[in-house]
Parts: structure tokens; sequence; C-alpha cells
């Protein structure tokens, strides 16, 4: 079982939202590269068994539903150097966020379980539908303890809505990240920090998230919601709730904008 004294790894990181959420539940987390500080993770190495956990959330472009162009490569060589991270340091247990059209992530030696869960089930008035992967080293799995959903919610903050002339305000938009005060990035520009934070995993649903990797239990201890929620089931129920059923209908409609295929080594670059 997971211990509050836990040293995290936090890769792909830009301003880190989501080190944010696990540092506020007394976890302490060091910063991998990342682009924005001119660093780059191909050329990042890390010796094995220093850090607890490794979390982060590679390039999504590739892989979502707003995309108009064919994707580049980038975004499945980012997930197989996450997957390389991983396997040198070989923490105890993984978490990777990115959309909900990624590959399975395969990594070897480590449990694999998907969930999704939307910002306005984290305290926040905003639809910001977020996916993540979870590997444990012993096989554990996680149950988020979500929180009543909020149903008046304003749309989704993305990284472009700085260049857009209706955006919201620069404190609002921070509020709906849960940054409770207008976050301070005085060498960015104005389209460069709405794209930071846009970019970021709602803080709130970040301490969501470690608080269940902090309680994660062996995987036969708990029946899980088929839909991927990551809600407990009883009895002979497969979901969770009605909302999991028509999440489950979506799925089976829509049609792949990419294909849902494990990323498990070389052969995906």
């Amino acid at each position: 079982m997971a211990t509050p004294s836990q040293l995290v790894l936090s890769l792909f990181p830009g301003i880190d939202l989501l080190g944010r959420g696990f540092e506020a539940e007394g976890i302490s987390v060091v910063r991998g590269p990342d682009l924005i500080y001119g660093s780059d993770i191909r050329d990042f190495h890390v010796p094995p068994g220093r850090f607890d956990g490794v979390i982060g959330g590679s390039p999504c472009p590739d892989f979502s539903k707003a995309r108009r162009t064919a994707p580049t490569g980038n975004g499945l060589e980012m997930l197989e150097e996450y997957r390389r991270v991983v396997l040198e340091a070989r923490p105890v247990w993984w978490l990777l966020e990115n959309v909900a059209q990624v590959p399975d992530l395969v990594i070897d030696g480590y449990s694999h379980q998907r969930i999704d869960i939307n910002a306005s089930e984290c305290g926040l008035p905003q639809n910001r539908l977020r996916h993540f992967q979870f590997g444990h080293r012993d096989g554990h799995v996680i149950t988020v303890n979500r929180q009543p959903r909020i149903t008046d919610v304003e749309p989704c903050c993305t990284a472009s809505e700085g260049a857009d002339q209706n955006r919201r305000d620069w404190r609002r938009f921070c509020m709906l990240q849960g940054l409770p005060d207008a976050l301070d990035l005085p060498a960015f520009t104005l389209s460069a920090k709405y794209r930071a934070v846009g970019n970021g995993v709602p803080v709130p649903m970040g301490r969501l998230l470690a608080a269940a990797i902090l309680q994660a239990v062996p995987a036969d201890s708990v029946r899980l919601c088929s839909c991927g929620c990551g809600r407990p089931v009883q009895g002979k129920a497969v979901l969770a709730e009605a909302a999991c059923r028509k999440r489950m209908q979506r799925r089976r409609d829509r049609p792949g904008v990419t294909q849902l295929v494990p990323v498990t080594g070389a052969e995906s670059l």
C-alpha cells in the first residue's frame, strides 16, 4: 500500500498543474525535462529505484478528436519515451494523462487501468474530460472518490483560448483550472500563459488521483465499473450508474479517430 511519504517524477510537466495536485496531497514531486524549459525527454535518463511513482501527460494532438491534419508520429514517439523512462526508473506505479483516444500504454511488469474523469466531478464548474492510464507493479487498482457532478458548467478551458477575442479573463481561466489566484507567469506572453494553464490537468483532479493512488488496493479486493470510470460496483452489476451505460454506448458509436492499440515498445514507432 502506498504511503504519503512518496517521491514522484513528473514527465512532460509544463507548469505542472498535475504535480501541484500531488503536492497538495503531501507527495514530493521532482519535475523532469520539458520543451518549455528548453530540455528534451529524449536526452533524459533516471536511475532505478529512486521514485515511488511516475506521472505525466504526454503530447495529445495526434490522438485528439479535434485534430484536422494527419498524425505527425510525435504522439506515439512521446508515449514510447514515457514508457522508456518508467522502465528505467522502475517505480511502484505510474500514471499517464492524455485524451480518451490515446492507445493503451502497456508496460512490462505493471498492471493496466484506464479511467475517465471530468472536471465537473472535481468541484470545478468546467466541462473538461481527461483520460488517465494507471499501472502498478503489484497489480493494485485505484478508485476515484468523485464529488457530485456540477451540472451548470462552462466550456472546457483550452490551450488556444488565449488567441480568442472572446476569451475568459485570466483570473477566471485560472480558477476553472483549480488555481484560486491568477497565476503569475511574468516571462510568458498572454497567449503562452493561456496555453500553459490550458494544457494542464486541473489541480483538484490531480488531488483526487493522488489520493486514489495513496489508497490503491489489490485488484481482487474490488470490482470496478466496465466503462473505465474507476467506480466500484456491487453484486452482478458491471456498470456503476446510468451515465456509465451512456458512456459505453457513445464509445461503441464513435468513429475511431485513432485506433486503440497497445503501445508496447519500439514496434510502435
